[in-house]
C-alpha cells in the first residue's frame, strides 16, 4: 500500500478513536448531562448513537481504503471485481454489520481487513456497556447531589 492509504487509515483511527475516549470519560456532556430517577437521557442516547455512526463509517472509510488497494471483501466466497460504488457499499454495509456483531458472514475481509474487523467487533461489543455504565454514574452522581443538598 502507498504512503496517502496509509495516512488516510492512520487519522480515521485517531478520530474514531478520540470519538469513543470522549464519549467513555464524558467529555462535553458531562456538565450538561442532567438525569431524573429512573428516567432516560435522550443526550446520552444521542451521544452513543452518533458513536456509532462515527464508528461505522470510520470503518467503513478504512475497508474502503483497503479495497481501493486490493485488500479485498470477498462476497459469498467469491473473489469478484466490483466497481467503486459497489467497493463503497459493500464497505459500509460490512462495517455496520460487524460493529453491531451480526456478522452474517456473507462479506469476509482478506488480510489486515480480519484484524480491523475483530477490532471494531470487540468496540461494538464494549460500546454498550460503556452506555450503561455512563448511565449508571450518570444516576448515581444525581443521587449524591439530591443528598448534599438536603
Amino acid at each position: 500500500m502507498d504512503i496517502i492509504s496509509w495516512v488516510v487509515i492512520i487519522v480515521i483511527m485517531i478520530i474514531v478513536i478520540f470519538s469513543i475516549m470522549d464519549f467513555i470519560r464524558g467529555g462535553k456532556l458531562r456538565g450538561r448531562m442532567q438525569m431524573r430517577d429512573s428516567r432516560f437521557s435522550a443526550e446520552l442516547f444521542y451521544t452513543l448513537l452518533m458513536i456509532y455512526l462515527v464508528v461505522i463509517f470510520g470503518f467503513g472509510l478504512i475497508y474502503f481504503v483497503l479495497s481501493m488497494n486490493h485488500v479485498l471483501l470477498v462476497e459469498n466466497g467469491e473473489l469478484r471485481e466490483v466497481s467503486v460504488l459497489g467497493s463503497f457499499i459493500h464497505s459500509f454495509y460490512f462495517s455496520g454489520v460487524t460493529l453491531l456483531t451480526i456478522g452474517y458472514g456473507d462479506i469476509i475481509p482478506l488480510g489486515i481487513g480480519r484484524l480491523l474487523a475483530l477490532i471494531q467487533a470487540l468496540i461494538g461489543y464494549v460500546l454498550p456497556t460503556a452506555f450503561v455504565l455512563r448511565l449508571v454514574q450518570s444516576n448515581q452522581q444525581n443521587r449524591d447531589r439530591k443528598q448534599d443538598m438536603l
